[in-house]
Formats: structure tokens, sequence, C-alpha cells
């Protein structure tokens, strides 16, 4: 499973990167800058969880339960959350109305906080120092 975590963070951070820059260059003319804003938060927390993923695939303080749990809370988590935001936010350019399914936005963010709160939960109960 840590192969399957590490590829996944990798590819995440592979496409925040690539959404980062096509919002910086290709979306800078055509939409308004509070939804350039909004665009740059779904990157900003999609790479955060990149690199969550990328500890969790690669810790050994974490077993193998709880990164799997934590591994589909983040990956669902990042597709809600930042997918929905990038939908809102270039709302102006399609012909689909994201604003119909922005109630998974914060779905989302219930979900990486869960995963979060998963990696704490396992630290307290961690007997290794």
């Amino acid at each position: 499973m840590s192969r399957v975590i590490l590829i996944t963070g990798s590819v995440l951070g592979l496409l925040s990167i690539v959404l980062g820059a096509f919002g910086a260059h290709g979306l800078k003319e055509l939409v308004a800058v509070e939804a350039l804003q909004t665009f740059e938060t779904g990157v900003k927390y999609q790479m955060y969880h990149a690199l969550l993923l990328l500890f969790v695939g690669s810790t050994s303080l974490i077993n193998v339960k709880h990164k799997t749990l934590i591994f589909y809370l983040t990956l669902i988590g990042v597709i809600l959350f930042s997918g929905s935001i990038y939908g809102l936010a270039t709302n102006t350019l399609t012909h689909f109305n994201f604003k119909n399914i922005g109630f998974v936005t914060p779905l989302g963010g219930v979900l990486l906080i869960a995963a979060w709160s998963i990696i704490l939960i396992g630290f307290f109960k961690n007997k290794n120092n």
C-alpha cells in the first residue's frame, strides 16, 4: 500500500504544479481575480495533501490499517475539495453550473480533517518514542 500512497502523492503534487501554472498563466485573463484566488486555494490544498501522502507512504510511524484509511480519506477529500474549487473558480468558462454541486467542497474538507485526525490519534497511541 505504501507504494500506491507514494505514487498517488507524487501524481497529486505533479498535478498541483501543472494546475498552479495553468491558473497563473492560462486563467489570468479569463476569470476574475477572486476566482483566480479561489483556484489557487484549491492548488495549495492539493499540494499540502500531496506532501501529506508522501509522508504517510514513507513513514513507519503509522500502521498499515491507518495508512490505508488516511490514503482514501485524503484522496477523496482532495478530489471533492480541490476539484470542486477548480470547478467553482472556472464556472464562468463552462456550460455546467458548479454552484449546484458546491456542497461537496465542505464534505471534502471534512474528509481531509478526518485524515489528519487519524494521524494525530495514531501518534498519541504509538507506544514507541
